[in-house]
């Protein structure tokens, strides 16, 4: 029905004026308060999000902890890794179909349970045919509806894909979903540069009022050259964990084992990276400048000392320069 759906013209506009306002409030920071921990966790795509993910969310649960885990990446690898590469009905595919057939959606038909832990996809739409941050916004009007408010766990964990700055895959941040964001990186400009805008799109909503933090940055694939470290020291958020850049770990990841169990010999590592999100409050960040990004690397691998040569407009005209005539007004001596 069209009350149902929401006013994302009148949500945009008031975002608008809103950041037109100098703030007026500090938000306290702190460690979260509610039983429930909402963590949403954002990284470059193809960074190890899911593997991390799956991985945290099994070892907590082998701990005792009540998890949730849904994926909001329109790729739907969160639960393939989960469930041994089989891929889980989404739940915007599922209510379309069931809207079709003028059913409604049930928990069972879109969310399964592994080794204690329960997990969904929010899904996307197809390729070219519509708007992933539209399904994330409709994705959890569904699991409002489904009685989201109501469950009971420890930690619900949000896998968000960071590349895309809209504000459907910003939601968390901005409507204060999740207490604390956690971000996922590597040695890399890229994943720095996705890890650095995320922590921008926090301290902006901070300005408004928001309350959501970063809790850290874990270090995927680390081959120790330090640049993450520097960032996180740099935008002054902690390390929550480095995963080395392990040939075992690859071949486990790609074959859809989890590792994140004692019974692996990485489960001392994740074991850790579980008790770290736990206990880690989430604080305000201090996002780079481009400058201040680069300036992590060395100039001879980014081209950082490079210096800017404007162009000319002989330079834009190529073989059709011509010598323009001076519109300069030159006056006779009197």
């Amino acid at each position: 029905m069209k009350d149902d759906v929401p006013n994302l013209k009148d949500f945009d506009r008031r975002l608008r004026d809103e950041a037109q306002q100098e703030p007026t409030l500090e938000v306290p920071q702190g460690e979260p308060t509610s039983k429930t921990q909402i963590i949403a966790i954002y990284g470059k795509g193809g960074i190890g999000k899911s593997f991390t993910l799956a991985n945290l969310s099994c070892m907590m649960a082998e701990q005792g902890k009540r998890v949730l885990l849904i994926g909001c990446d329109p790729k739907s690898d969160t639960t393939s890794l989960l469930f041994g590469g089989k891929a889980c009905p989404t739940i915007i595919e599922t209510s379309t179909r069931k809207k079709l057939a003028g059913e409604e959606v049930a928990i069972g038909d879109v969310c399964f349970k592994r080794n204690g832990v329960f997990a969904m996809e929010l899904g996307g739409p197809e390729v070219g045919r519509g708007c992933g941050g539209r399904g994330i916004i409709h994705g959890f009007e569904l699991l409002e509806k489904l009685g989201f408010h109501d469950w009971d766990f420890d930690y619900v964990l949000l896998d968000f894909l960071g590349d895309v700055v809209c504000g459907g895959f910003g939601l968390p941040i901005a409507r204060d979903m999740a207490q604390k964001v956690i971000l996922v990186a590597s040695n890399d400009l890229q994943s720095l540069y996705v890890a650095n805008n995320v922590c921008s799109a926090v301290e902006y909503f901070r300005k408004l009022g928001g309350n959501v933090g970063v809790a850290g940055l874990v270090i995927n694939k680390d081959d120790h050259s330090g640049e993450a470290q520097a960032f996180a020291k740099a935008v002054n958020i902690p390390v929550l964990a480095a995963i080395p850049q392990d040939d075992d770990l690859r071949k486990k990841s790609a074959n859809y084992q989890i590792v994140g169990t004692m019974e692996s010999q990485w489960g001392p590592l994740f074991a850790q990276l579980a008790e770290a999100v736990a206990i880690a409050p989430p604080v305000r960040p201090k996002p780079l400048d481009q400058d201040g990004l680069l300036g992590l690397f060395d100039a001879k691998d980014t081209g950082g000392d490079y210096q800017l040569v404007p162009a000319t407009d002989m330079d834009m005209r190529g073989s059709n320069a011509q010598p323009k005539p001076s519109l300069e007004v030159v006056y006779d001596d009197v």
